[in-house]
């Protein structure tokens, strides 16, 4: 008779001491109220629930223009007159997938 994984487990000897701090260029805000909403020149833009939480760098990169960052990914636009979040495309570059 095969055991079950409750009978094959052992806690890890070391205590888990969660992520390191990660480090993400310009400007830092940390948006924790889903959803996450960049805050720049006091207008509220949201941006997701995914990165609720998440420690994001703003960067102004023309008049009215915010380059929204995830450690040294850059994510999109935030454009202030317009209130909007717009994606850059695959900001994570290509990925090839094992099994292919």
């Amino acid at each position: 008779m095969k055991a079950t994984p409750a009978e094959l487990y052992t806690p890890a000897s070391r205590a888990y001491e969660g992520l390191p701090e990660v480090d993400t260029p310009s400007t830092i805000a940390t948006f924790s109220s889903p959803p996450a909403a960049a805050s720049a020149c006091r207008k509220k833009i949201n941006v997701s629930t995914v990165l609720d939480g998440q420690r994001l760098g703003i960067t102004e990169v023309d008049d009215g223009i915010w380059l929204l960052s995830l450690m040294h990914y850059d994510l999109g636009y935030i454009d202030l007159e317009q209130r909007t979040l717009q994606p850059i495309d695959n900001p994570f570059g290509t990925r090839l997938s094992p099994m292919s």
